[in-house]
């Protein structure tokens, strides 16, 4: 038998010690739940979308106040604009003002700004506006450079351009505003999507035809009959033109960008009214929403690295830069040279 003895503790009494507990207590305080853990890596994805979009903003408007700046310079050489120029100029403005309306998305990320029903109204009836307008601006490019109509055409005429696109976008933004509403009152505060999916899939539909096939079947006609006319003459496609190459491009980087939108937007809004949405389907809408507005500024972009006059601007303002940037005596190097001189003295022995 053996002589040491164990000692049992008594019923209801805790044997792990009070250190142990701690870290316990500790470890299971620590563990956050499901959703928690879903909703911070969906904050972690929108956030890091929200610096690249940013840092994309930032170009397109350092762009779009270059391309400002070239154009001026360009008028007060000239006295004048092309059409297809004044057009271009006209895009670019609407697509400068375009990020500064998405700022409304930047700010308050990760959530949305907080308004009125009727603020928020306005604010997507803006934003809806000044996006079709610059996609009918479009359609003018496609129709002049296409067509090549005569210089007293109708629709050569700023007065009747400004007043169709003006006219037609607030037509179709109008439209998309009776669709989409102020759900919940005109003067009660909530945060403010561009586009809610608690719309409805008619809202969403509404937009993908109105906003975006639109524009572009026009488009896309236009081509086709600028591509019939030049096979028939047996000229290269805008072969003649400068912006050619710049609106083509244009084009396809903003179709992309609105078409990824809209799919999401429909998509979102036939979840929305399944299911709901997660935390990573909303994130999913708003880095949609930084895919619509980086159109903007990859457009700017574009224009500005491909467009010919504002890359000569931009090669003359970076060649200016890195001569101010020398050190005053490295531009004169070759210049102190002394020239020689040749000084004739005559000596006594020369005078006898």
């Amino acid at each position: 038998m053996s002589n040491q003895s164990e000692v049992l503790a008594p019923p209801g009494m805790n044997t792990t010690t009070p250190f142990l507990n701690t870290i316990l207590n500790t470890s299971t305080s620590t563990v956050l739940p499901y959703d928690d853990l879903h909703t911070i890596a969906a904050q972690d994805i929108t956030s890091r979308a929200n610096y690249i979009y940013s840092f994309l903003a930032a170009l397109g408007f350092v762009a779009g106040c270059f391309l400002f700046y070239s154009f001026i310079q360009t008028y007060r050489a000239l006295k004048r604009l092309a059409w297809l120029n004044r057009l271009l100029w006209a895009f670019c403005g609407l697509q400068l003002l375009l990020l500064l309306l998405s700022l409304h998305v930047v700010v308050y990320i990760p959530h949305y700004l907080r308004t009125t029903g009727l603020g928020c109204a306005a604010l997507s009836f803006t934003i809806n506006t000044v996006s079709l307008c610059s996609l009918f601006v479009l359609v003018l490019m496609a129709y002049v450079l296409t067509l090549d109509p005569p210089s007293h055409a109708l629709l050569r005429k700023p007065w009747v351009c400004g007043a169709l696109v003006s006219l037609t976008s607030f037509l179709i933004a109008l439209m998309l505003a009776g669709l989409r509403g102020p759900r919940e009152g005109m003067q009660v505060e909530y945060m403010c999507v561009m586009d809610p999916v608690s719309a409805g899939v008619s809202y969403a539909a509404a937009r993908l035809c109105l906003a975006f096939l639109i524009p572009y079947l026009l488009q896309l006609g236009l081509l086709m009959a600028g591509c019939v006319r030049q096979w028939k003459s047996r000229r290269r496609f805008l072969s003649g033109s400068e912006e050619g190459p710049v609106f083509l491009t244009v084009t396809v980087v903003m179709f992309f960008c609105q078409l990824f939108y809209s799919v999401v937007l429909v998509r979102g809004a036939q979840l929305a009214q399944k299911e709901g949405l997660s935390c990573h389907e909303q994130a999913f809408l708003t880095v949609a929403e930084f895919v619509l507005f980086s159109g903007s500024s990859a457009s700017l972009l574009i224009v500005l690295l491909m467009h010919r006059p504002c890359r000569e601007s931009l090669h003359g303002a970076l060649r200016q830069l890195r001569d101010c940037c020398r050190s005053p005596g490295a531009s004169q190097t070759n210049r102190n040279i002394i020239a020689p001189h040749i000084e004739i003295t005559d000596t006594l022995q020369d005078i006898e």
